[in-house]
């Protein structure tokens, strides 16, 4: 009898470009295809709510798509070298292929699989299945890590580019007696009472197949104006990929070599090496989730202010585009990227609150929350990151919304009670004249908040709090 291989999935809920899942099925050998979910390792990056609802139907849609191969996807809860251990022993496997992560949590995971397996003579093998390139090898002519972008993303082109993706293998052979395996309704991933998600099925459907017909979406239109449309919050010219990315339902490299020829593909293969930056910074500096990379904001005085925290996250701080953003990430577990960083932006100047405060309510909200660019995206924003914008850059979100949301209909969307505003004050509706505001419905204070901060006497006060820190 010939001993199977396990293959151990983690963020690549696929088949196809799946290097781990490729080297199992070379040996000729039976596939145990295994899923662990250990909340425990991860503490307090443990998955938010929005990411265990995609995870829910991400792992239903990899295992009908194993199953139809031929093997069945088996789900265990807890320590995965206790599972991987067990069922290495039960299957008698001799080796247990998975893919790369970048979370320190998951690293340190690794570690503790690999020397359990290695105690009963497992052999465990990692393969690059979730980045583009192997951050070991990308480094400076020092040989140190990169900290900042552009040389990374020289280095990374070097030798041409990733390499092309691997085909999904079209028969899979199971074990004569599959190990058991949990329900995955037992694991209780999606929410019950109350049942918030029902934005998230009317925007997203998760798996593979799903992130393939969205791809040739992206590639049959909006890819051609990326460049430009994809600062404009109103107009749908992103191509909404990043929580496909985020479980692994398309390889960096499938999306990198399905666009590199398209018209307009440059500024989009831009982001995925940006997307690889951030993991290159979290690969090197593991405490980035927490701890600003640039030390001097050690000391950064943030105020505590539960009051506006809360107005933020629900989308009532009276600024509207902000609002949009945030109301949108609440219905839907996505916000648009330009949007994302006039919303961070007001709170950590406008509102001199910390950072990680933001990084953990999009951690819990988002459907693509990715700790590698969600930290290095926060960080950018903070002025604290490696090569971040400076602090001293404030976007002023009245402006912001002007030149990327100039008819307001970004707003007018999510922000329905200014939607009868004229194009000239949504974006800034305290600006508007009484008459106008009547003949809108807008009363601020009551219909509509009021600015739950002045926007210059925020910036002045981001600005002083900031040349202390430069001075102490």
């Amino acid at each position: 009898m010939v001993r199977p291989a396990i293959v151990w999935f983690r963020n690549d809920l696929r088949v196809s470009d799946h290097a781990a899942l490729s080297a199992a099925v070379a040996g000729g050998r039976p596939v145990v295809a295994l899923y662990v979910h250990d909340d425990d390792v991860a503490r307090q990056w443990a998955a938010g709510g929005a990411s265990r609802w995609w995870l829910h139907h991400s792992l239903e849609a990899l295992g009908a798509s194993l199953h139809r191969r031929g093997a069945p996807l088996i789900l265990r809860r807890g320590a995965a070298a206790e599972h991987l251990a067990a069922i290495a022993r039960e299957t008698d496997a001799t080796e247990v292929h998975a893919g790369d992560a970048a979370e320190p949590w998951a690293r340190a995971q690794e570690v503790r699989v690999a020397a359990t397996l290695a105690g009963d003579g497992v052999a465990f093998h990692r393969h690059r299945t979730s980045m583009l390139f192997d951050q070991d090898r990308i480094r400076t002519q020092s040989g140190g890590p990169f900290q900042v972008y552009s040389p990374f993303a020289r280095a990374c082109m070097a030798g041409g580019g990733p390499p092309p993706p691997l085909a999904a293998p079209t028969r899979l052979t199971a074990p004569s007696r599959p190990p058991r395996s949990d329900r995955l309704e037992n694991w209780t991933l999606l929410p019950t009472h109350p049942d918030w998600a029902a934005g998230l099925r009317a925007t997203w459907i998760p798996g593979e197949r799903a992130a393939r017909n969205r791809l040739a979406r992206f590639l049959d239109g909006p890819i051609a104006g990326y460049a430009a449309g994809r600062d404009r919050p109103g107009e749908d010219a992103t191509s909404r990929l990043s929580p496909h990315l985020r479980f692994g339902e398309l390889s960096p490299a499938e999306i990198w070599h399905g666009v590199r020829h398209a018209k307009g593909a440059g500024k989009f293969l831009g982001e995925l090496l940006w997307r690889e930056f951030s993991r290159h910074l979290l690969w090197h500096q593991p405490d980035m989730p927490e701890k600003p990379l640039r030390p001097a904001f050690v000391a950064m005085d943030w105020r505590t202010d539960p009051g506006s925290l809360r107005a933020w996250q629900r989308g009532q701080t009276g600024i509207p585009i902000v609002d949009a953003g945030m109301r949108q990430l609440w219905h839907t577990g996505w916000m648009h990227n330009r949007v994302r960083m006039i919303a961070a932006s007001f709170l950590v100047k406008h509102l001199l609150i910390d950072w990680r405060e933001g990084a953990a309510w999009f951690w819990d909200t988002l459907v693509d929350a990715d700790l590698a660019n969600n930290s290095a995206s926060w960080q950018w924003v903070a002025g604290s990151g490696s090569d971040s914008a400076p602090f001293v850059r404030v976007f002023n979100p009245m402006l912001q919304a002007r030149k990327f949301d100039p008819d307001g209909s970004y707003i007018r969307v999510h922000v329905p009670e200014l939607a009868a505003l004229p194009a000239a004050y949504v974006a800034a509706p305290w600006e508007a004249p009484g008459e106008v505001l009547r003949d809108a419905d807008v009363v601020l204070g009551n219909t509509y908040p009021r600015p739950i901060v002045d926007l210059a006497v925020g910036r002045t006060r981001a600005l002083a709090a900031h040349a202390g820190l430069a001075s102490a």
